[in-house]
């Protein structure tokens, strides 16, 4: 067995260097206006004098999620005055609501209903 050594070290502490860094220079981006944004769009459901009040409800709380007053107030309308808007949303939104409507399926109340209804898309600007 050795004896123990004097650990002690004769030099100069050991400083690590700093690293190199570039300096800082700002990049300048491009002065570009912000992108507009697209204006909404309104989701409008048709009448046509086949459908029940009780289908339209149905459909616009299945599809919008609307609930039951709001739908009946809107079948009231749309059997009034020919249209309702039912929703107003973003294009894409729009496009897919519509198709919704569309492929709902047919008033089981109604006997000789074949079709579901018909929705249209219009700008709301």
């Amino acid at each position: 067995m050795f004896p123990p050594a004097d650990i002690r070290c004769a030099t100069a502490p050991v400083v690590p260097k700093r690293p190199q860094v570039a300096p800082h220079q700002p990049r300048s981006l491009p002065q570009t206006a912000p992108p507009e944004l697209e204006p909404p769009w309104h989701v409008i459901l048709l009448d046509d004098e086949v459908h029940t009040h009780e289908y339209v409800i149905e459909m616009l709380g299945d599809v919008f999620g609307h609930a039951h007053d709001l739908a009946l107030k809107m079948a009231k309308e749309v059997h009034a005055s020919g249209r309702v808007i039912v929703a107003t949303v973003h294009k894409e939104l729009a496009e897919l609501r519509q198709q919704q409507v569309e492929e709902y399926g047919p008033d089981k109340r109604v006997p000789e209903c074949r079709v579901s209804m018909r929705a249209t898309i219009e700008c709301s600007e």
